[in-house]
C-alpha cells in the first residue's frame, strides 16, 4: 500500500479531527509564506505570489467548510502545504 493511500484512509476515518488540524496548520503555513513573500518587497512578482498562496489557502478552507469530498479536501491540503513550503523556500533562499 502506498503512503498516499494509507494516509488518505487515516484522513477519511477521522475527517473532522484532521480537517480541524488542517485548517489551523495550513493557515499558519500560508501566513508564514505570505510573510516571506512580503519581506522581499511589494513588486508585481511578489503580489502575484501572494495572490496565489492566498487563493490556495482559501480554497482549502472553503472546501472543508463546504464539506466537499474527502479526496478533494485531502488533495487540496497537500497542494497547499507543498505550495506554501515552495514559496517559503523560494523567497527565503533564492530571491
Amino acid at each position: 500500500m502506498t503512503l498516499y493511500k494509507k494516509t488518505f484512509e487515516n484522513f477519511e476515518k477521522s475527517f473532522i479531527g484532521f480537517s480541524t488540524l488542517a485548517v489551523i496548520g495550513q493557515s499558519c503555513l500560508g501566513a508564514a509564506a505570505a510573510m516571506f513573500i512580503l519581506s522581499n518587497g511589494t513588486s508585481i512578482l511578489q503580489m502575484v505570489q501572494l495572490s496565489i498562496i492566498v487563493l490556495i489557502c482559501m480554497l482549502v478552507n472553503t472546501s472543508i467548510l463546504a464539506q466537499m469530498s474527502h479526496k478533494l479536501v485531502f488533495n487540496l491540503i497537500i497542494t497547499s502545504v507543498l505550495s506554501s513550503a515552495f514559496l517559503i523556500f523560494l523567497n527565503n533562499f533564492t530571491l
